[in-house]
């Protein structure tokens, strides 16, 4: 069996086995861009996680996530920034390398961070150069609509996949007043053009941010390309969350769109006391753990 090809096993863990009822999902060895199209097409949902290093990366790659996104977010989750703005392109290509080195069959896209594409699209090139050849990733996503055509064509032609980003762009967030839902009322069609803008400039995805899930869904029904939502209801090909927030081990608030499937701060803070306690009192290492 070779990388690309479909296997339906009962050991896949994703195939039909999965747990979707109905037509067997289509199950790529590898994920590849075109992929997406297929999602699209068969009206399979897939989903996305962020991921910022190699061992978290393989257990999601082993729960059957389809695509890992090295997001500029690990300026927020891994370095306690307030926005994604400080994180450089240097910082990005470490976590970047670390997610690709950890997976062989989801769909690695890292985000080009804040600077490093919006000056001109020979400068996106330049970016996105380095983390296809130093990261390895096999696309890059950027954010920004209508704007951004000129850029993702010039990266598209240069044989270099580009997943786009409308609705609310955190990179903008300052211009945008802040975190703050788009394409309200009268904006809602913005949302929408610009979406179809990123699709007929050769992105194979787009990205939707906190907009009212009719414009999302509106936007879905007429783009070819799959949409992935984040916080833009559940009419998208597919979904993401930033991880730390879905397994809750971020404190603190959490986002409306974000639903906690664990509490894993709690559970790392009850086996980091037990593992204290232990060692305060000898217990740790007992007899079976020493040589």
């Amino acid at each position: 069996m070779t990388a690309e090809s479909p296997s339906h096993s009962e050991k896949n863990p994703y195939g039909s086995s999965a747990g979707q009822s109905g037509p067997e999902r289509i199950a790529p060895g590898r994920i590849r861009t075109h992929h997406m199209a297929q999602f699209k097409e068969a009206g399979q949902r897939f989903t996305m996680l962020t991921a910022y290093d190699a061992s978290i990366a393989g257990v999601f790659e082993e729960a059957g996530v389809e695509l890992l996104l090295v997001g500029d977010s690990a300026a927020n989750v891994m370095m306690k920034s307030g926005t994604t703005l400080p994180i450089t392109v240097d910082e990005m290509l470490v976590f970047a390398r670390s997610v690709v080195n950890g997976v062989s069959r989801p769909l690695v896209v890292a985000d080009l961070p804040f600077g490093s594409y919006e000056a001109s699209p020979q400068q996106a090139l330049g970016t996105a150069v380095r983390f296809m050849k130093e990261a390895g990733v096999q696309a890059v996503k950027i954010e920004g609509g209508s704007e951004r055509a000129e850029t993702i064509r010039t990266l598209v032609g240069a044989g270099i996949p580009v997943m786009g980003h409308v609705g609310f762009t955190p990179q903008a967030e300052h211009a945008l007043g802040g975190y703050r839902v788009q394409g309200r009322g009268d904006a809602g069609q913005k949302v929408i053009d610009d979406a179809v803008s990123v699709e007929e400039a050769g992105a194979f995805a787009v990205v939707m941010e906190m907009v009212p899930a009719a414009v999302a869904a509106e936007a879905d029904e007429k783009l070819s390309i799959p949409t992935i939502g984040i916080g833009a209801g559940n009419v998208t090909t597919g979904q993401v969350l930033v991880w730390q927030d879905m397994l809750g081990l971020n404190a603190g608030r959490v986002p409306r769109f974000v639903k906690q499937y664990t509490d894993l701060r709690s559970v790392i803070a009850d086996a980091v006391g037990q593992y204290r306690a232990e060692v305060e009192s000898g217990e740790f290492p007992a007899e079976e753990h020493s040589f």
